[in-house]
């Protein structure tokens, strides 16, 4: 019944701050639509942006800033994403460490967002 992921909503204390994180050191396209909101686009999906003040029509019963986990497959090799996260100061959590994509396995780093989401970034793991 599903085919595909077309957007996500997070949910943020800092609209600025979010926006700077994911484009600046993402790479992600900021986008706005509908109203004056905004969305972060990146590949064919988008993250649209939810200031957890702001209140609309289809919200998530209980929106939280820094309740994602989200996983993110790099369009460069990992050592290069490592490279722009050191230039850009965001201290990497963990890795890189090998995990289970949902297509293959992957080579993985772990950050946080602004809002202390889990940002997993990763390429597809080389086969040994």
């Amino acid at each position: 019944m599903i085919k595909s992921l077309d957007h996500l909503v997070l949910t943020t204390r800092d609209v600025k701050k979010c926006i700077d994180f994911y484009t600046r050191v993402l790479g992600m396209k900021l986008e706005t639509f509908g109203q004056g909101r905004q969305a972060l686009r990146f590949g064919e999906q988008k993250i649209n942006i939810h200031d957890q003040g702001t209140q609309t029509d289809a919200y998530a019963a209980h929106p939280t800033p820094g309740s994602l986990d989200l996983c993110f497959l790099a369009d460069r090799p990992l050592d290069e994403v490592i490279a722009q996260l050191r230039t850009a100061g965001v201290p990497i959590e963990l890795g890189p460490v090998a995990r289970t994509g949902a297509r293959f396995a992957i080579l993985s780093v772990y950050v946080r967002d602004p809002d202390q989401n889990l940002i997993e970034i990763s390429e597809p793991a080389q086969s040994v």
